[in-house]
């Protein structure tokens, strides 16, 4: 299983005893933080689109590329990029320029996105919602298959046998398709022989269960190899549980107080807190043990071949995202992979005993 981080380059707000910090600081503490990912083992970095105020990151082909620079290894890709108010052949060709100065490191994960800032912003409708991304994600993979294309649809200009360029080094450049809760997205994206990124951040992640064998199945209907899922969650690490619970909540409660009142949620409370970062919930914060346990328990319910976790959830400080990289990094990654890998050599269990001589 591959094992990586995402993040929105959320921009903290000031406290008493911390002034604010602006987009520019916190765009250069990104880096580093997934340059310390590539240091540390990890697999892939993942880095979200927005267009508000408290995020920094609207352009993630951008910051993506000034990573590939710094890094050697490490896999690149959006997570997401709102391709419903976006133009697929802008999109191709920013991954494809990424994937070309990252080595062949570049990845898309194309979405609807958790805000909608950007569709006015562009000048899109809401009422499009759904149509826009069927028709776009379509003209996307018809370019990622293809040199030159041939598409027409309601949305965009025609494109008569154009070449798009500049080409990647992989062939097909890597595209997932990000689902939040729709059984028809996870469906569509197995059809259509895609990878899934399952984002479960509340509730209780195994009734997210169905979403996988969905996923599955429309691949299988479609005729397709069943593609891989990733499960992309929130948490935080420290040396001990109580540290990490002490030092996550308060930039997490401030985050999910804000969003909270644009969304009409309840109050978060300290006791839901706790609840979510139990074995049986949402959220991945406590010690390295902690963490392990839990990535293994998930993955017996969902099988998935990625794990993906955000560190920087609100205001938390830069130093508290970095120590949590490197303790994943150095001590969550290394027992997950040893555990999985003893028991995929662990041979099976006779589902009936044998019969004796």
């Amino acid at each position: 299983m591959e094992l990586g981080v995402y993040s929105f380059g959320e921009i903290p707000l000031g406290t008493a005893t911390r002034p604010a910090e602006g987009p520019g600081k916190r765009l250069r503490d990104l880096i580093e933080e997934i340059v310390l990912a590539d240091q540390v083992g990890l697999d892939v970095f993942g880095v979200g689109e927005h267009h508000r105020p408290d995020f920094a990151v609207s352009a993630p082909a951008v910051v993506l590329a000034a990573a590939a620079e710094r890094t050697s290894r490490i896999r690149l890709g959006s997570a997401v990029s709102v391709l419903s108010s976006d133009d697929p052949v802008r999109v191709f060709q920013q991954f494809a320029t990424l994937d070309l100065l990252s080595g062949g490191r570049a990845e898309m994960m194309a979405g609807r996105g958790s805000f909608v800032e950007s569709f006015p912003l562009f000048g899109y409708d809401l009422k499009d919602y759904d149509e826009l991304f069927a028709e776009k994600l379509e003209l996307l993979l018809r370019i990622r298959a293809s040199e030159h294309v041939i598409w027409e649809g309601g949305h965009r200009p025609p494109i008569a046998n154009r070449g798009v360029y500049p080409r990647p080094i992989q062939d097909p450049l890597p595209l997932w398709i990000a689902v939040g809760g729709s059984p028809n997205s996870a469906f569509r994206a197995g059809a259509l022989g895609l990878p899934m990124a399952l984002a479960i951040i509340g509730g209780e992640p195994a009734r997210f269960a169905p979403f996988a064998e969905i996923h599955r199945r429309g691949a299988r209907q479609a005729g397709m190899a069943v593609p891989a899922l990733s499960i992309n969650s929130h948490g935080y690490i420290a040396e001990s549980s109580q540290e990490a619970a002490d030092e996550y909540f308060p930039p997490f409660l401030e985050l999910m107080s804000r969003i909270g009142r644009e969304r009409g949620w309840a109050p978060m409370t300290r006791e839901d807190f706790e609840t979510s970062r139990t074995l049986r919930g949402a959220n991945f914060v406590g010690s390295p043990a902690q963490v392990v346990e839990k990535i293994l328990f998930q993955h017996e319910i969902f099988h998935h071949q990625r794990f993906t976790l955000m560190f920087s959830a609100g205001s938390m400080p830069h130093a508290g995202v970095m120590r949590s990289i490197e303790l994943f990094g150095t001590r969550v990654v290394p027992e997950v992979r040893r555990a999985l890998a003893t028991k995929a050599d662990r041979p099976a269990i006779p589902l009936v005993a044998p019969a004796a001589n």
